[in-house]
């Protein structure tokens, strides 16, 4: 079973914080206990390490210090200006190590604060690319999106995605609108695949 399938939340958190942050996925390195995602910042020159724990060592699945002190020296033996520890849960040691080190953490439960405003403009992106992708064209006019009948009846997944966000948005549901995003996140996995196929 492939990294992306076992622990699709994780992945699709990365992506998340990816593409809110600006960040440009550069390489992708499956190991056993894991993926390691390298990513640069499209402004700058800095060189991003997103490490993911799809296999922690201990029977009780939680993540202990030894993964962080293996990130921290490839950090620096590989001159990484920023590392993301990514993992369902940490123990309390690998936490306070990694507030040490200055290495940030992803949880099932933690995510680094996102900007609202980058959110929702980052997941516009994403919903432009997909109404390419599914229906060959962007709708300049609501009335032009067929993903949605007079009704008020959703026929796509992405407008439904789309309408939700906005409301979230507006709201500043920031919660629900990175659930919004996951859930574009998933469904672009899914068209990419069906593409490679």
């Amino acid at each position: 079973m492939g990294v992306e399938l076992k622990e699709k939340g994780l992945v699709e958190k990365v992506k998340l914080l990816m593409a809110v942050r600006g960040y440009k996925d550069k390489d992708r390195k499956v190991w056993s206990e894991g993926v390691d995602y390298v990513a640069s910042h499209a402004e700058f020159d800095d060189r991003i390490l997103l490490r993911v724990i799809t296999e922690p060592r201990s029977k009780t699945g939680i993540i202990g210090k030894d993964f962080v002190n293996e990130m921290a020296k490839k950090l620096k033996d590989r001159d990484f200006n920023m590392g993301f520890l990514v993992g369902r849960r940490f123990s309390k040691a690998a936490r306070d190590e990694m507030r040490k080190r200055g290495i940030k953490m992803i949880s099932e439960r933690f995510m680094p604060l996102l900007d609202p405003k980058r959110l929702y403009f980052a997941m516009q992106e994403y919903i432009d690319a997909l109404c390419l992708s599914k229906c060959g064209f962007l709708p300049s006019k609501e009335c032009e999106c067929k993903g949605r009948d007079p009704d008020g009846h959703y026929s796509c997944k992405v407008r439904l995605i789309n309408d939700n966000a906005v409301f979230h948005f507006e709201r500043g549901w920031i919660n629900l609108l990175e659930r919004d995003f996951e859930r574009l996140i998933a469904i672009r996995n899914e068209e990419s695949l069906k593409q490679e196929t």
